[in-house]
C-alpha cells in the first residue's frame, strides 16, 4: 500500500509539469512514478501499478478509437457543417442566438469534437452577427455554452470515460447527462443575449478572413448528413428504450459503442456517396483520438497509483468529519481536474481514475457519479492553459484579452449543468 502522501505528492507533480507544458502523457507518467516510489512501492512494485493500471484504461480506449471514426465522417463529409447551416437557416434572424448555440450543441453531440464544432459554426456565426448586430463576446458564449451542452450528452472521449470509469455503459450516462445539458442550453441563451451588445462587433474584415472548410456544392444533404448520428444513437439507446418501455427482448440488446459508432459512421458515409473516402475519415479519426488515447495511458497510470495507496480511504475519513456531504466529491474532482489541465476528456480521464474509488465510498450512486463529475468537467475547462481556449479565441478573431472576457460567461454555463446534476442525482437521488 502507497502512502497516501506519496500519491498526493504525484499527483500534484503531474498537474504542475502540465501547468508548465510539459506534455500531458510524460507529465502524467512521471507524477505516477514519483508518486509510486516515493510512497514506498519500490521499483518493481512501481512497475506493477503502472502496468496494471494501463490495463484498467484498456476497455476506453477501445472505445475512443471507435468514437473517432464517427467524428472523422461528420467532420471531414461536411455533414456537421450542414446540419449546422440547417438548424441556423430553420429559426432565422429572429432566433439567432438559440439556433447558434442549438447548432453547436448538435454536432457536437453528435460526435464531433467541441473546439471543431466551434470552428464549423464560427463562419456562420460571424455572419449571423454581422446582420444581427450581435457581438462577438455574445457569439462566442452561444457557441461555446452550445458546445459544452452537447459535450455532455455526446458518445465521444469524455463521456466514454465517464461511463467506463463507474462501470457503466455509455447510453446510460448520454441519458442521465440529457437534463444538464438542457439547462445549459437555456442558460447560454439567456447568458448570450444580456451581452449582445458587450464587446466588439462583427466587421467585415473577420467575414473575409472566415472560410468554411468545405465548398458548398460538395456538403451533403441534411437528411444524409442525420443518417450516421441518428443510427448511432438509436443503437446505443435501445437497451435503455427498452427497458424504460417494459419490453424485455429490447432491454436485453446491449450494443457496445466498440461496434456501434464505426458501423454508423460507414453507414452514414455510404448514404452520402462518400464510400471511397472512408479510409480518409478513419485517418481523420485516428490521428484526432490518437491525443486522447496517449492521455488515457497516462491518466491510467497515476489513477492507479492513487487507488493503490491510502488516499482514497484518508479523504472519506477527513470529508465524513467535516460533515460535507460526500456526493460534493464528484463535481469538485471534474471541476479541479478539468481546471487543472484545461480539458474536458482529460479531466474526467483523471478525476474518475484518481477518485471514482472515495467517490463510490460515499454510498454514491455510479450513475449519478459519472453525472456530477461528467458536468463538473465543463465548468472551467475553457481556462488559457487549454488549446480550446486559443482556438476558439482564433475562430471569433479575438484578441486574448477579448477571449478571456468570456470565461465567466461560459463557467455560469458549465456551473448550471453541474449545479443540476448535483442537485436532480447527488442529493435528491433521482438516479
Amino acid at each position: 500500500m502507497i502512502s497516501w502522501w506519496g500519491a498526493l505528492i504525484g499527483l500534484a507533480l503531474a498537474i504542475f509539469l502540465i501547468l508548465r507544458k510539459l506534455d500531458p502523457v510524460y507529465s502524467l507518467l512521471l507524477g505516477a512514478i514519483v508518486g509510486a516510489i516515493i510512497g514506498g512501492a519500490g521499483l518493481e512494485g512501481t512497475i506493477n501499478i503502472l502496468v496494471k493500471g494501463e490495463q484498467s484504461v484498456m476497455g476506453t480506449v477501445l472505445r475512443v478509437l471507435a468514437a473517432g471514426m464517427l467524428a472523422g465522417v461528420m467532420m471531414d463529409s461536411g455533414a456537421a457543417e450542414t446540419l449546422a447551416r440547417t438548424i441556423v437557416n430553420k429559426f432565422g434572424d429572429r432566433l439567432a442566438i438559440f439556433a447558434l448555440a442549438l447548432a453547436t450543441m448538435a454536432i457536437t453531440a453528435v460526435g464531433v469534437f467541441i473546439p471543431v464544432a466551434v470552428l464549423i459554426v464560427a463562419p456562420i456565426a460571424l455572419e449571423v452577427g454581422r446582420n444581427m448586430h450581435i457581438s462577438k463576446l455574445s457569439l462566442l458564449v452561444a457557441l461555446s455554452g452550445g458546445g459544452k451542452a452537447g459535450n455532455i450528452i455526446s458518445p465521444n472521449a469524455n463521456t466514454i470515460a465517464a461511463a467506463k470509469g463507474f462501470g457503466l455503459e455509455l447510453s446510460q450516462v448520454m441519458i442521465a447527462d440529457f437534463i444538464p445539458a438542457v439547462i445549459a442550453l437555456i442558460v447560454t441563451v439567456v447568458v448570450a443575449r444580456m451581452i449582445r451588445k458587450k464587446g466588439r462587433a462583427v466587421l467585415e474584415q473577420d467575414l473575409e478572413d472566415s472560410t468554411t472548410t468545405i465548398k458548398q456544392s460538395d456538403l451533403p444533404t441534411f437528411k444524409q448528413a442525420i443518417v450516421a448520428p441518428v443510427i448511432a444513437i438509436v443503437l446505443l439507446l435501445l437497451g435503455p428504450i427498452g427497458t424504460i418501455c417494459h419490453l424485455p427482448l429490447l432491454a436485453k440488446v446491449n450494443l457496445d459503442a466498440t461496434y456501434v459508432l464505426p458501423f454508423a459512421a460507414i453507414i452514414g458515409a455510404l448514404a452520402m456517396g462518400k464510400g471511397e473516402k472512408i479510409k480518409s475519415y478513419a485517418q481523420t479519426g485516428v490521428s484526432r483520438m490518437t491525443g486522447v488515447v496517449m492521455i488515457l495511458i497516462g491518466a491510467g497510470a497515476i489513477g492507479a497509483t492513487i487507488t493503490a495507496s491510502t488516499f482514497p480511504e484518508l479523504l472519506i475519513d477527513l470529508i465524513k468529519a467535516s460533515h460535507v456531504p460526500g456526493a460534493l466529491l464528484a463535481p469538485l474532482s471534474g471541476i479541479l481536474m478539468a481546471g487543472a489541465t484545461a480539458s474536458t476528456s482529460t479531466g474526467v480521464i483523471l478525476a474518475t481514475g484518481s477518485f471514482a474509488k472515495s467517490i463510490l465510498g460515499f454510498g454514491v450512486a455510479p450513475l449519478a457519479a459519472a453525472a456530477m463529475v461528467h458536468t463538473g468537467a465543463i465548468v472551467i475547462d475553457q481556462l488559457p492553459q487549454g488549446n480550446y481556449f486559443h482556438v476558439t479565441a482564433n475562430a471569433m478573431h479575438m484578441d486574448i484579452k477579448e477571449r478571456s472576457q468570456g470565461i465567466f460567461y461560459e463557467f455560469l454555463v458549465g456551473g448550471s449543468a453541474m449545479l443540476t446534476a448535483t442537485i436532480l442525482y447527488g442529493f435528491l437521488h433521482l438516479l
